[in-house]
């Protein structure tokens, strides 16, 4: 058996931060992804690469009390709490030179921990680059969703354009320039939405391109301009993956990427030597099927620390 390659990451060790709710989604089950992600071994997984991990256990935040939105909004307070928990531990963990993995709960978690990564990366002079794997651009507002429901918006708030407890977490708004940002695997926009993504010139690799043009190519312009001193943090919601290989999200979308295009995006994460920090989020244990699609995410993020299947020599 070949020895595991030593992954390429200048931190200091691995940290994993449960958050454990589904407060910004309309359905309930994200609560309960970080214990799957533990089951499915993640700890284990990146360990063998001979990371230091430490699992800092899980946030304890507001209930979700699941109730109808509010001014265009559903749960903004505890919506806001999490957000701000998220933000402050994630901060910590970059401050002491660790990579912190977000395990999620819901996609609305992006806006804390992004908005620490972002604020890091101000304080150290790194660039950034935020990789979206996503089947929608959530880049909803309150006027464009009848729902209210914050995890179809956290780009949008990101951006700047959300409630104002939001968009100022992490001290500046907007938090992320979105030119620092790649969306992959996009397959579900409403109307408005394009618009809103166009306007900010923000640079989208949906489906059809990856169709037209192959996922190496759209990796390979998601990367163009990382060097030595660029920060990569991806954010991977699990319902980019076609949900006959991931069925365990709430918001499932057909004609997703297949399992070796999915690997072949974090391979060449990987290849990269940038990944220094990462998100996992909408993971539905009660939508899973024997908990493949947690054992699916582990799997890539195993890829995302290095484990390759490219045999052949890296100049050949």
């Amino acid at each position: 058996m070949s020895p595991l390659p030593v992954a390429p990451f200048v931190a200091s060790g691995v940290s994993l931060i449960g958050v454990p709710t589904d407060i910004g989604a309309g359905t309930l089950g994200a609560r309960m992804g970080p214990e799957a992600l533990r089951v499915a071994g993640i700890a284990q997984a990146i360990a063998q690469f001979g990371l230091e991990v430490k699992d800092r256990g899980n946030l304890a935040g507001p209930a979700n009390p699941w109730q109808a939105a509010v001014n265009g909004f559903r749960h903004l307070p505890e919506v806001v709490q999490w957000n701000q928990l998220l933000h402050d531990a994630m901060y910590a963990e970059l401050q002491a030179g660790r990579l912190p993995i977000m395990l999620g709960g819901d996609h609305c978690l992006g806006i804390g921990s992004i908005s620490a990564v972002a604020r890091h990366c101000r304080e150290t002079g790194k660039k950034l680059r935020v990789l979206w794997f996503d089947a929608h651009a959530d880049f909803n507002t309150a006027t464009l969703t009848p729902s209210g429901n914050i995890h179809g918006m956290p780009v949008a708030c990101l951006c700047g354009h959300g409630p104002q407890a939001l968009i100022e977490i992490g001290g500046q708004v907007p938090a992320l320039d979105s030119r620092d940002l790649r969306q992959i695997g996009i397959r579900s926009v409403d109307e408005g939405e394009k618009r809103l993504v166009h306007d900010m010139g923000i640079e989208v690799f949906d489906m059809r391109f990856i169709d037209e043009m192959g996922m190496r190519h759209a990796m390979e312009q998601a990367l163009q301009g990382v060097d030595a001193n660029t920060h990569v943090h991806v954010s991977l919601d699990v319902d980019f993956l076609d949900p006959d290989i991931a069925p365990g999200v709430g918001t499932t979308v057909r004609g997703g990427p297949t399992y070796r295009e999915a690997q072949l995006c974090m391979e060449m994460i990987a290849d990269t030597g940038r990944l220094a920090s990462l998100d996992v989020v909408e993971l539905n244990p009660a939508l899973d099927v024997r908990n493949q699609t947690a054992e699916l995410a582990v799997d890539l993020i195993e890829s995302l620390f290095g484990k390759s299947t490219l045999m052949r020599k890296a100049n050949a």
